[in-house]
């Protein structure tokens, strides 16, 4: 990918889930608005939360919809794999994802949480794992938040991919990894260190990725202030709350006035039309 400059058709940092699709169901308006957008010269990087899914998973899916995506899907579980070291043993209370990162950065992934067996759970008993990473899954279970906060009790770092509560579908909203996360945490009774949007480590993958110092010519494009917003700040760049997912128009504004961010619009092709691109 070219080395991009202040200089250059402003980055997108783009949200999946309730600004793309919903249920990996398109959004109307925005496979085209992202086309455009592409057309126009603008780099569109998609940064997502979702930790379950791998990155070829998510990018086959979004090229199912005509959204070519190959390099180009950030993940929480990538930003959490950025706080690992090769060699670490590692608990995963996560998804495919999880274990995807993990393995790339070269760690070890040596346990499941919802993993019944003695060898799991020796593990946990015996000191045996570095570090636990949580991320969104459907198997979490008391059995499982036991083995997790052993882990954690006994020493190993607490890595959240990320902290929200919810998850946007297209019928409506469920648990999001960061409940997992917080009953992780609080039965261990350890804070956790959060890799995913609105965090630090988040910004460094994606200033690694567009290989710029400085993300301030950059629109973080999202549904979610507490979320999306807050990356914005905390990466220096520009915010557009959309209000195809979570956030109402009604309470978008409240949002907008209680923060000060830039702008909000209905969907993508909204966005593309306040940068000058006609979808």
């Amino acid at each position: 990918m070219p080395v991009l400059t202040n200089n250059s058709p402003a980055p997108i940092l783009c949200d999946l889930d309730g600004v793309v699709w919903l249920s990996h169901q398109p959004i109307p308006g925005a496979v085209e608005a992202i086309a455009a957008l592409r057309k126009a010269g603008h780099r569109v990087l998609f940064v997502t939360n979702n930790s379950s899914s791998t990155v070829e998973s998510q990018q086959e899916t979004l090229a199912s919809i005509g959204i070519p995506a190959v390099g180009d899907v950030l993940t929480a579980s990538g930003a959490a794999a950025t706080l690992l070291q090769p060699g670490q043993r590692v608990m995963v209370a996560g998804g495919p994802g999880v274990v995807e990162a993990v393995t790339s950065v070269g760690a070890l992934v040596v346990a499941r949480s919802d993993d019944r067996s003695s060898k799991a759970d020796q593990l946990t008993t015996d000191q045996g794992i570095d570090a636990v990473v949580v991320g969104f899954h459907r198997t979490f279970d008391f059995e499982s938040l036991q083995r997790a906060s052993r882990a954690v009790r006994n020493g190993a770092m607490l890595i959240g991919t990320n902290s929200d509560a919810t998850y946007p579908t297209n019928e409506g909203l469920i648990p999001g990894g960061g409940s997992i996360l917080a009953a992780v945490a609080t039965a261990s009774g350890v804070e956790p260190v959060v890799a995913g949007k609105p965090n630090a480590p988040m910004g460094e993958l994606v200033r690694r990725t567009l290989k710029m110092a400085s993300l301030e010519n950059c629109w973080m494009l999202g549904d979610r202030y507490s979320t999306d917003g807050v990356f914005a700040e905390t990466i220096g760049a520009k915010f557009a709350l959309v209000t195809s997912g979570v956030s109402s128009p009604a309470e978008a504004k409240r949002l907008q006035v209680a923060n000060n961010f830039a702008l909000i619009v209905k969907d993508l092709p909204e966005f593309a039309a306040h940068l000058g691109v006609a979808v």
